[in-house]
């Protein structure tokens, strides 16, 4: 099932035509009942003995059976680990790669959320690489090429499957790191819209928050433009329009095909145009209290739109006429502030709590939080200018 196409809005100013543009992106399999195809994707890529990384839910859902049988079929010797926990932590990316090692494996198949998938790009890396994790926090820090990388996601919202970002959690600080590099883009991604429906309630929701975020932030980003904002404006549009019936109607096959291209094209936005304010701020709650990041997305992202929307309104504005929530002849500030609510709104109407003193952040945290927002890579793209006062102030408003 296809969503109705989105135009590029007219209303907003075209790219410059002369930049030169790059677009990162896997080859990606998408469809239902298309898991199989990761088992001919690890026989391609040179795998013997793939080390399927993936976590308790899953293999309790029955998937990882299912998956282990396909690679069977093609005559290779799978290895499993999944001693992963939400939010990966920098000692267990340090364990999966002496898994890796031990077992002699190859190739990489993540099955999961973007926890799991964060953690097969963290063992990628440490196997070409060597040293710990933390090493690599930054931009192209990992310069030897990484084993081939197999993802099959589980959760609609993430972009983990198609990105060439890694989130890690560093536990001596509690923060977390991001780690950005086009090598780690997968290799291939198998997006089987099966897999959604195993899903708590309350991580489709929090990844459904995670997709939208990324689709406004990638849409208002200083790294977007006329490959990216196509994406990102259709992700919004299809989370806004289907997240709810996920929730409410859990096995509809429909609006989970929807989810799944939704979190797909947001992934493919931000991946490329890259984010802003909210995730550099949500990866650090993340980082401090181990807390669900699509939650903590949802109550900052309509605070940060307010902000970023006082310095330029009008892509904001974009997306609340396509949206349906914003006529298009009325002012700019308006229609962003009217979007802000709409967020707010969904936000609730999916279970976000209200603040994020709901989810224990105290006011003693904010500096802190603050000052390591501002060194994660997510802040540098974020359409208005920020100094570290003033992340103090929105986690303030957040609270």
């Amino acid at each position: 099932m296809e969503s109705a196409p989105i135009a590029v809005p007219k209303a907003m100013p075209d790219p410059m035509p002369t930049r030169l543009l790059k677009f990162h992106a896997p080859e990606i399999v998408f469809g239902i009942d298309s898991m199989a195809e990761a088992a001919h994707a690890a026989v391609r890529l040179g795998g013997l003995r793939p080390l399927l990384v993936t976590d308790p839910g899953l293999i309790e859902a029955g998937w990882v059976d299912e998956l282990l049988g396909h690679l069977r079929e093609q005559c290779v010797t799978p290895q499993v680990w999944s001693a992963i926990t939400p939010n990966p932590k920098d000692h267990e990316i340090t364990a999966g790669h002496e898994f890796y090692r031990a077992h002699g494996c190859d190739v990489l198949i993540a099955l999961g959320g973007g926890s799991v998938i964060d953690a097969a790009k963290g063992i990628a890396i440490l196997s070409a690489n060597g040293g710990d994790i933390l090493d690599y926090a930054g931009v192209d820090k990992a310069t030897m090429p990484i084993p081939p990388l197999v993802v099959l996601p589980s959760t609609s919202g993430t972009g983990a499957d198609v990105s060439q970002f890694c989130i890690v959690t560093d536990t001596t600080r509690n923060t977390k790191i991001t780690i950005l590099g086009r090598a780690l883009v997968p290799d291939l991604t198998v997006i089987d819209p099966r897999l959604l429906t195993t899903m708590p309630e309350w991580l489709n929701a929090a990844t459904g928050l995670d997709a939208l975020t990324h689709g406004i932030e990638a849409f208002v980003s200083l790294g977007h433009n006329q490959l990216t904002d196509h994406h990102a404006l259709r992700s919004v549009v299809m989370v806004t329009e289907n997240l709810v019936t996920t929730i409410e109607r859990p096995k509809e096959m429909p609006a989970r095909v929807l989810m799944a291209q939704a979190a797909l094209e947001a992934g493919l936005a931000f991946t490329n145009a890259i984010l802003g304010a909210a995730h550099a701020m949500s990866h650090q709650v993340g980082g401090l209290l181990d807390l669900p990041h699509g939650v903590i997305n949802g109550v900052l992202l309509p605070h940060v739109v307010r902000f970023n929307a006082e310095a330029d309104p009008a892509p904001f504005a974009t997306i609340a006429s396509y949206l349906g929530i914003a006529d298009k002849r009325a002012p700019e500030l308006e229609s962003a502030l009217a979007l802000a609510d709409r967020l707010q709104e969904l936000a609730r109407r999916v279970g976000v709590p209200r603040g994020l003193a709901d989810l224990g952040v105290r006011a003693e945290d904010v500096p802190v939080l603050a000052r390591n927002a501002m060194a994660d890579a997510c802040i540098t793209t974020n359409p208005r200018p920020v100094d570290e006062a003033g992340l103090c102030a929105l986690f303030r408003t957040a609270l």
